[in-house]
């Protein structure tokens, strides 16, 4: 099988990409090691930034999104039982979020795949990346039990933190930054409608809440709870009750209660690898990076990386110049670092450290107040929190 560009991994990036791609009248095949039910219904971000939104209007993917999605203008901030909301629109001229699931992105972007695009196989195992130094890098692959290989003209690794793109960079090419964080998140899918118009982010000191939602009748809520917590160690109501503490106002707000559907908890970390190219190799999403949620920053994230390769790849097509794919990784990891500074703000600004002293706690609460009073300190958190520029 020979393609221009091969795509490894179906997930949110993989998928746009392949979209820009056939929109420019560029070839490319996707493989994809899980079936499509499994792709289509695996649970993950739910806030798309301005520039995402955007982009997938202009890849012709964002009519489901504009009808169905739920536009904010702003979230919460709760701390010693006060509230205080950032107005995005005012504070960044105009810019706001997108509540959409990852699973409805990859519907709609499948659906495109299929009725327009290039091939995209499902329960294709990439196995590994090959000749990355030279001029037809290959991608090897098992398909309905048989092995097979694709070759391109260039790889990107769509994979994950855990697949096999970017065990293909040499050891002594990469440089790896982490960080782990002594706590995780509880999440719920609940059917009961959110009991906030907005997303609320509680600091309280039993540790950091979230009010999130999928939709207008589901609600996904989160909380902290100690690194490596079983989800199955809590019950419906023990969550419920910890959940209507942490979010507790002077002014009486109630949390809404309803049938939990799902529970799973998600570690907290962050992870940087550089570079996010070698050879005709091309790293996006977590294959490179990953940031802990606080930030909203992942999916995003990963947009950025593809937006970014399809523009200098259409960049060379039309002007025979490499210049921009060869300044690839060095572009995105000036926008990766700004999110991942983010994120950490954002971690540092809500949870309670396991450790945690009275005087980094006064800190804390006086880092929040900070931007409960400075337009300053607010208007950076909205500008950080509704995206980073994609060029």
């Amino acid at each position: 099988m020979r393609t221009t560009v091969g795509i490894i991994g179906a997930g949110p990036a993989g998928l746009l990409l392949a979209r820009l791609l056939h929109n420019a009248g560029i070839d490319s095949v996707v493989l994809e090691s899980r079936d499509r039910a499994y792709v289509e219904q695996r649970q993950r971000a739910g806030i798309l930034e301005q520039g995402t939104v955007d982009v997938l209007r202009a890849a012709g993917a964002g009519g489901r999104m504009d009808r169905e999605g739920l536009r904010h203008d702003g979230i919460e901030l709760r701390f010693a039982r006060e509230r205080h909301r950032v107005d995005f629109p005012a504070l960044t001229g105009g810019r706001s979020v997108m509540v959409y699931a990852q699973t409805e992105v990859c519907k709609d972007l499948i659906a495109l795949q299929i009725e327009e695009g290039g091939p995209l196989l499902f329960e294709a195992e990439a196995l590994a990346v090959e000749g990355v130094e030279s001029e037809r890098p290959r991608v090897r692959f098992r398909r309905e039990g048989r092995e097979d290989v694709l070759e391109c003209d260039y790889v990107v690794g769509c994979d994950g933190f855990w697949g096999v793109a970017r065990r293909a960079i040499p050891a002594e090419h990469s440089r790896v930054f982490e960080r782990t964080y002594p706590f995780g998140w509880l999440g719920i899918l609940a059917d009961v409608p959110p009991s906030h118009d907005e997303l609320v982010y509680a600091r309280h000191d039993r540790g950091f809440a979230l009010l999130s939602m999928r939709s207008p009748a589901v609600s996904r809520l989160y909380l902290q709870v100690p690194e490596g917590t079983d989800a199955g160690s809590w019950a419906d109501e023990e969550i419920w009750d910890e959940l209507e503490r942490r979010f507790e106002t002077a002014d009486g707000w109630s949390l809404e209660r309803g049938a939990i559907t799902s529970k799973s908890v998600t570690p907290m970390r962050s992870h940087v690898h550089e570079p996010m190219r070698h050879g005709r190799l091309f790293l996006a999403g977590d294959a490179a990076h990953i940031v802990p949620p606080t930030g909203a920053k992942g999916l995003n994230l990963a947009v950025g990386d593809v937006v970014t390769f399809a523009r200098a790849l259409v960049h060379l097509e039309e002007t025979g110049s490499a210049e921009r794919l060869d300044a690839y990784s060095e572009t995105c990891l000036r926008r990766v670092w700004q999110a991942e500074r983010f994120s950490y703000d954002m971690t540092t600004l809500l949870h309670r450290a396991p450790d945690v002293t009275p005087f980094e706690d006064r800190v804390q609460l006086a880092r929040l107040r900070r931007i409960a009073t400075s337009r300053a300190a607010e208007t950076d958190l909205a500008e950080g929190y509704t995206g980073f520029p994609l060029d």
